[in-house]
């Protein structure tokens, strides 16, 4: 067992009602939350979850599930619908789609660079397995750009190549795991690894880059 701080969730409306309040009061320090897909979809308990989040002094950030639409266009449905702030953190989410086609390297690399040159900040990266197969051996000079969220269920972290280290690490679903834990006011979720202490997470989250 690691001694890693394990206080972020990422959530989406998939978790249904939660409460942020009962969350917060168990220790959480900081919320994910998933805001957009492809170049249409908005997730619906994104607004409440984040006034929710706010009201309860915890961290927050928006990931971009990405498709294989357009990569500017998928940031920009991304920022008009996100709006960040200097302290939102932000993810692009590349991993297989279910519903479609899935992003390729060369429209994650235009969102990227897009969301980049509009915020002045490089988003995060989350990726797993489908990461991994994506870049193979080799590594992305775009992507390195930004900090590593991995998606890896189990005891040990497989990073790909293009990173040497994650930030956050998504070491469970809720269901996935020897021994799963509920977040009180949200239920089994998404748990996540932050590579550092407490007080380093909140000086980089608010800084808007882990």
């Amino acid at each position: 067992m690691n001694n890693y701080p394990d206080l972020v969730i990422d959530i989406s409306h998939h978790n249904g009602n939660v409460d942020l309040a009962q969350a917060a009061a168990s220790g959480i320090v900081a919320v994910l939350h998933k805001a957009t897909q492809g170049v249409g979809y908005t997730d619906p308990k994104y607004a409440a979850n984040m006034a929710q989040a706010q009201a309860n002094g915890l961290l927050w950030g928006a990931y971009h599930f990405g498709t294989g639409e357009d990569g500017v266009a998928q940031a920009d449905a991304f920022l008009n619908f996100v709006q960040p702030t200097s302290q939102t953190l932000m993810v692009l989410d590349i991993e297989a789609n279910p519903q479609g086609a899935s992003m390729t390297l060369e429209d994650a690399r235009a969102f990227l660079v897009h969301v980049q040159s509009v915020t002045g900040r490089w988003p995060g990266v989350y990726g797993g397995y489908a990461l991994k197969q994506m870049l193979g051996s080799q590594s992305d000079p775009t992507l390195q750009n930004c900090w590593f969220w991995l998606s890896q269920y189990g005891p040990t972290a497989v990073l790909p190549p293009n990173w040497s280290s994650w930030a956050l690490w998504q070491y469970t679903d809720g269901a996935i795991n020897p021994n799963p834990v509920a977040v009180p006011g949200v239920g089994l979720c998404d748990r996540n690894y932050y590579a550092g202490s407490l007080a380093d997470l909140q000086a980089k989250w608010q800084a808007g880059s882990l």
